[in-house]
């Protein structure tokens, strides 16, 4: 049976009603949930970033749902940090938790002044801090000296059930390098064969662990409302890699967005307006052969903030509206087909 979860994107929703809406979602059926951790949103519409540890202990503490992040150790974060506070959350919550290892995107990184690597040597770096993470998590004292420095760091409190260290790709080469190292893999919705070729990747290279994907959803009362939608909150983003790795700021995003048409959102985003139709594109997605699917809301509820300047808008801090009634469709319409799908 595959697992439903609720994805929350920081970027778009104030901490709260994320809260709000992923214990919502616990009560309407939904399995599990993950996150973001970013420092900047990927569009200045969006409006939000909390910080995601902060908001992973309120989620933990009050729901009974398994979560994982998406975290880039490095640069922003050193990955003795990381190591320290996935090991605490893991100890409070044992068996809930993963964390996603990247290499990260200029638009987190940069805040640290430090120069934005190339590609390679940052998959070498995220390489290096997946050992030490491990090794802290294995009770080991650590020193390195490499692309980044740890001196005789040792963790104090270390969980019974270590948290999984997941593999993030959009690429099969990602996929294929991520086998090497990852208890698991999650990767973005992308046209049918492309998933193939990411998830085949990733398996013939030896990939161990479960499969999991993150799935984009724009979905409102009409088409042209999901359309609109997902093009003020997602187009930007929807450029993908490696563009998206190299931008540095929300407005950079957003000079972008006029660029993406409409079949290029809609390859990145399910626009949808009906739900039957939403839940067979997300079964047929499944069916690929993934274990868990995590369904990420993106047309949130944006109002105009002032009728004389249209443009500018805010993101409501109330759980309700569109977040509630998405989960309350997805439980009625989505999730009974999805979950019988076979993992």
């Amino acid at each position: 049976m595959v697992r439903v979860g609720f994805h929350n994107s920081h970027e778009q929703v104030h901490p709260s009603a994320l809260l709000a809406a992923t214990q919502l979602a616990e009560q309407r059926g939904f399995d599990a949930a993950m996150c973001s951790d970013h420092w900047a949103p990927w569009s200045a519409h969006q409006g939000h970033s909390g910080f995601a540890w902060t908001w992973l202990g309120s989620a933990l503490a009050t729901t009974r749902l398994p979560f994982g992040v998406v975290n880039a150790p490095g640069q922003r974060y050193h990955p003795a940090i990381v190591a320290q506070a996935a090991a605490t959350l893991a100890a409070m919550y044992p068996g809930r938790v993963w964390v996603a290892l990247g290499s990260g995107e200029n638009m987190n990184e940069h805040i640290t002044g430090d120069g934005w690597l190339p590609k390679p040597v940052r998959d070498a770096r995220l390489v290096e801090c997946v050992e030490v993470i491990r090794a802290l998590l294995d009770g080991e004292e650590v020193t390195h000296d490499g692309l980044v420095t740890v001196d005789r760091a040792k963790l104090w409190t270390l969980p019974d059930v270590k948290p999984l260290l997941i593999g993030p790709a959009v690429t099969e080469a990602t996929a294929a390098n991520h086998a090497r190292w990852a208890d698991g893999l999650v990767t973005v919705n992308q046209p049918p064969e492309t998933l193939r070729r990411v998830l085949g990747a990733y398996r013939d290279a030896g990939g161990r662990g479960e499969a999991s994907l993150q799935v984009h959803v724009s979905f409102a009362p009409s088409q042209d409302e999901a359309l609109r939608l997902a093009r003020q909150q997602w187009a930007g983003n929807a450029i993908g890699p490696p563009v998206a790795w190299d931008l540095d700021t929300p407005e950079a995003f957003d000079a972008i967005a006029d660029k993406v048409n409409d079949d290029v959102l809609r390859t990145s985003v399910l626009v949808e307006h009906d739900p039957q139709r939403l839940a067979a594109r997300l079964v047929e997605l499944a069916e690929i052969g993934f274990d868990a699917v995590y369904l990420h809301q993106v047309a949130t509820d944006v109002v105009p903030s002032d009728e004389k300047h249209p443009d500018a808008t805010e993101v409501r801090t109330s759980p309700s509206s569109s977040l509630e009634a998405f989960v309350d469709m997805a439980a009625e319409h989505v999730l009974p087909p999805l979950k019988a799908v076979r993992a």
